[in-house]
């Protein structure tokens, strides 16, 4: 079942938080990861600006920075998505999620390896599919945009 399957999100901004909110939508078990300081582009659509306020909900779907591991549960049963400050990425090694999804968008990669997780994904440019992780999904407008690629890069920044 879906919902059992654990999904590591690196990062919360806006472009995350499409992903974030589809994933939550299909029923994965979702754990959002951003840094103390987290910045994004449209803030007010951004998951990450739970580390600020506390909570958003974007479109019915409320999103709860944490600051003790120990409350996950307590969040999934509350039909939120638990965000935790771990820029590192360290709870992946313990949590053993199914997938981790690497929506960091620095254009670079920032630490994320194939070894992570059954399934590893990244957004956007800075990773090479096969070798990195898993599959890298196409971030650029144009036609291309939302392509799932299993070999290679996205498209330069």
């Amino acid at each position: 079942m879906l919902k059992d399957k654990l999904v590591i999100v690196r990062g919360g901004g806006d472009l995350a938080t499409g992903t974030i909110y589809k994933l939550y939508q299909c029923g994965f078990k979702i754990l959002v990861l951003e840094t103390a300081h987290p910045s994004a582009i449209r803030r007010y659509i951004a998951f990450s600006e739970a580390v600020y306020e506390g909570s958003i909900t974007i479109e019915g779907v409320t999103c709860t920075h944490i600051k003790d591991i120990n409350l996950l549960e307590t969040i999934w049963t509350n039909g939120e998505i638990p965000l935790f400050v771990d820029p590192k990425g360290e709870l992946i090694r313990t949590l053993k999620p199914w997938a981790v999804i690497d929506a960091i968008i620095a254009k670079k990669n920032l630490g994320t390896t194939m070894d992570m997780a059954p399934v590893t994904i990244a957004l956007g440019p800075g990773f090479e599919a096969g070798k990195d992780v898993h599959a890298v999904i196409e971030t650029k407008r144009g036609h291309n945009l939302g392509r799932i690629i299993y070999d290679g890069f996205a498209a330069k920044n």
